[in-house]
């Protein structure tokens, strides 16, 4: 609602670092130590190639001699981080790196590492920044970071809404898996917050396939009059929908011309924020 102050595959090559080793000036100015730069460029470049890469594939992928790299490897290997496969003859991330990569994912704090984030999107778009989760068919907000200006929308930890008529929601249905997408779609009741309101599982369908294309969501009026959201969804891992992120506020000020920049904005920030989570977004689906 509004609110006066009175009163949430495989990596994709662009998701992908550069795992070429720097120089050694380079090295120098940020006082990186060599052996573990180069160490952990390789550790990049064999968690991109899932069948393995040979000696010289993995030295030249990393830019290092193949004695240096080999080097590098045979102690990676000792502490189980890489691991030889005799029979292919090819280098592969080992036991360690995994439960390294686990131990992330068991302490990450999605609320923690996103606010930043969301404080800088509230910034450069000047309107409230929500994030949300799906819980058993519904939506529920997470966090906000509210807006100082004189009207503003008001969704706080711990609210819930419809998927159907939140910009969050539909967002999470458009990115989430299709095969499932159906189920989900049986489980909602379509009641009309609004005149704008879907109000069949077919009006709904034929938006989400527009959302996945379009890379954002928009809920125009859909949920409150008088009130507009821009969601764009938050990946993890396994390149699946963790979370979504918004930016809500009165149409006045979330005119039609503001749209594709919001748009744009809110995509951008919540890639960030998939980026720093360890996960990737992946690529367009045909439904």
């Amino acid at each position: 609602m509004l609110d006066h102050p009175s009163k949430i595959r495989p990596h994709s090559p662009e998701d992908r670092p550069d795992v070429r080793v720097p120089s050694k000036e380079t090295l120098r100015a940020s006082g990186q130590v060599q052996s573990l730069s180069r160490a952990l460029k390789l550790l990049n470049a064999l968690s991109y190639h899932t069948q393995g890469l040979s000696l010289s594939e993995v030295a030249q992928e990393v830019g290092l001699p193949n004695s240096t790299a080999h080097r590098l490897l045979t102690t990676l290997q000792n502490e189980r981080y890489v691991r030889f496969d005799s029979e292919r003859s090819v280098w592969l991330i080992g036991v360690q790196a995994f439960r390294v990569g686990s131990a992330f994912v068991r302490s990450r704090d999605l609320v923690t590492i996103a606010r930043p984030y969301m404080r800088r999107l509230m910034e450069q778009s000047g309107e409230t920044v929500n994030l949300a989760i799906a819980d058993r068919g519904e939506v529920v907000y997470l966090a906000q970071v509210e807006t100082q200006k004189m009207m503003r929308a008001i969704a706080g930890p711990g609210g819930r809404t419809q998927m159907h008529c939140s910009g969050v929601g539909k967002a999470l249905l458009a990115f989430g898996d299709p095969l499932s997408l159906s189920k989900q779609i049986e489980r909602i009741e379509f009641r009309r917050e609004t005149p704008n309101t879907h109000g069949s599982a077919d009006s709904l369908g034929r938006e989400l396939a527009e959302i996945e294309e379009r890379g954002y969501a928009i809920d125009d009026e859909e949920n409150a009059i008088g009130l507009r959201c821009v969601a764009s969804v938050i990946f993890d891992e396994h390149g699946e929908p963790l979370a979504a992120l918004s930016v809500s506020g009165p149409t006045a000020r979330l005119t039609d011309s503001r749209i594709p920049m919001l748009g744009a904005a809110v995509s951008s920030i919540a890639l960030e924020i998939t980026n720093e989570l360890g996960g990737f977004r992946p690529r367009p689906r045909r439904r």
